[in-house]
């Protein structure tokens, strides 16, 4: 049996593979992005399963079957718990929301075991659930820590800032955590009602700032409750879109 899993979050990515490998489900190849993920499938056979995480670093996995006829069958995996989700157990689509259970995981396999020989997923119509709701935020984010993986809540983040040519995103435990994504990529990712990118360098929290200050040249400064390591400056062409963020 051949499985890929596709999901951007790259430690998440070989923690289920491990899970898959306890399970005697080898993987057989991982994909990152929307891009790769097209490239992959239009040079080698379609694969028995796919794990799918919905949305990748690139955009909506569903693109990929915009350019590629998918046959396989598919559990999705996800940490947007949103309600739209229900409708999938209704409409006998499996999916497995991050962090994903052990025990979920042994299920979805029995059911794909059941169905492989002629179940078929309506792709369209999962499709069409996401596309015709809101946007879909990310809630939280899977760090790899050593051999063990820390989820940290988008509740608990106060800022992510890039340092170095790396991102950091810091927490309310005064923690700084690696990321694999760019300020970029988390700016499209993370829901506006909470975060706004105030400068090239930082991503801050509304729900974190203590105080804002008038600063030179008609620029602010943010403080922080926690974060402390280095001034956060809204600069002057982002000061306009910052006011109405707040309202």
């Amino acid at each position: 049996m051949k499985i890929v899993i596709i999901e951007d979050e790259k430690p998440a990515a070989r923690l289920l593979s491990r899970k898959l490998e306890k399970l005697n489900f080898p993987v057989s190849t991982m994909l990152h992005s929307v891009e790769e993920s097209i490239k992959w499938f239009s040079e080698n056979q379609q694969p028995d399963l796919i794990f799918l995480d919905i949305q990748l670093s690139d955009g909506l996995s569903f693109e990929i079957f915009e350019k590629i006829d998918i046959k396989s069958a598919i559990i999705f995996t996800t940490a947007y718990d949103e309600y739209a989700l229900k409708a999938f157990k209704l409409n006998s689509i499996d999916y497995l929301l991050k962090p994903i259970d052990p025990k979920e995981l042994e299920q979805a396999l029995a059911k794909f075991r059941e169905r492989i020989e002629n179940k078929q997923f309506d792709l369209n119509w999962v499709k069409d659930i996401f596309l015709s709701n809101k946007k879909i935020y990310k809630e939280r984010f899977s760090i790899k820590i050593g051999q063990q993986l820390k989820i940290v809540n988008t509740s608990e983040i106060e800022c992510i800032f890039s340092e170095n040519k790396g991102t950091y995103l810091y927490t309310l435990e005064n923690r700084n955590y690696l990321l694999d994504l760019s300020l970029e990529q988390l700016e499209t990712e993370l829901n506006p009602k909470y975060f706004f990118r105030v400068s090239r360098k930082f991503i801050i929290n509304l729900n974190a700032i203590q105080e804002i200050q008038i600063y030179s040249n008609s620029r602010l400064k943010i403080i922080l409750n926690s974060f402390k390591n280095e001034e956060i400056i809204v600069s002057r062409e982002r000061v306009s879109d910052f006011k109405n963020w707040l309202g």
